[in-house]
């Protein structure tokens, strides 16, 4: 399966923070595998957000880690197409009011990727079957 990490488990993995022993598997087979996992251009966004507010303290420019993430065996970078981002406006069921989240949402539904997150409205979008998801 086609995993798509939301910026949350993008930054968690990165920093070797613990996540759920699925998810640690789903990542580890995926790159057994040769299956890349995906990362979205809106997670760099909201990455530089979290620089900017001061959320998140890096050792280097917002920039120059979100390219050297993308230096990580297995890891890519998702689409982000006009079409993902007009189909995030009209989502099905009751989808997350972030922004953010609904082009990832938009995003695993196009491609079929498994969303890994722990945001609470993306697990819930999920358990309404329409994405799919692993909490980590």
């Amino acid at each position: 399966m086609a995993l798509l990490l939301d910026t949350c488990a993008t930054i968690w993995l990165a920093l070797g923070e613990p996540v759920s022993a699925e998810t640690s598997d789903a990542v580890r087979g995926a790159a057994t595998s040769g299956e890349p996992t995906y990362v979205s251009p809106i997670t760099a966004w909201e990455i530089g957000m979290l620089a900017a507010r001061g959320r998140m303290n890096l050792l280097m420019a917002p920039e120059r880690w979100f390219e050297r993430l993308l230096e990580a065996p297995g890891l890519r970078l998702a689409d982000m197409s006009p079409h993902i981002l007009i189909a995030s406006s009209y989502l099905p069921g009751a989808p997350p009011n972030d922004p953010a989240d609904r082009i990832l949402a938009a995003t695993a539904r196009e491609y079929g990727y498994t969303l890994v997150t722990r945001d609470r409205p993306l697990l819930d979008y999920a358990a309404q079957g329409q994405v799919l998801a692993l909490a980590c």
